[in-house]
């Protein structure tokens, strides 16, 4: 099991692995926050990309609670790679709405229905 704060220094160095023009737009930065969240389907919220209404701040959060939820089983090693995918996942969404993409937004969205399908 991995703490809040371990959790939050594993993001941190997971951050500085990656190259400055990744987070170029991404004024409000990425955090960790330690919600459980739920979709308006019940399934957990793993991390989100934000964009304001306003157009001034876009970022990234990642909640620590959602994870505990589903992977408090794991390693710290192991969590830290759960870490490492939310993150890529919510930054692979702000490279993609900079370029004015929604491919994984549109993959997400498939990927919600196949689940809710097999839930029956």
């Amino acid at each position: 099991m991995m703490s809040f704060i371990e959790a939050q220094e594993a993001l941190e160095l997971l951050i500085d692995d990656l190259p400055p023009e990744i987070f170029k737009g991404l004024n409000c930065g990425v955090s960790l926050i330690p919600d459980t969240l739920y979709d308006n389907n019940g399934l957990l919220i793993l991390g989100r990309y934000h964009v304001e209404p306003n157009g001034l701040g876009r970022y990234v959060t990642i909640n620590y609670g959602s994870l505990m939820a589903s992977y408090r089983h794991l390693s710290p090693r192991e969590f830290a790679e759960k870490i490492r995918c939310v993150l890529h996942h919510e930054l692979t969404h702000h490279l993609e709405h900079r370029a004015g993409d929604r491919s994984l937004e549109i993959q997400d969205e498939n990927d919600v229905r196949e689940m809710l399908s097999k839930r029956g």
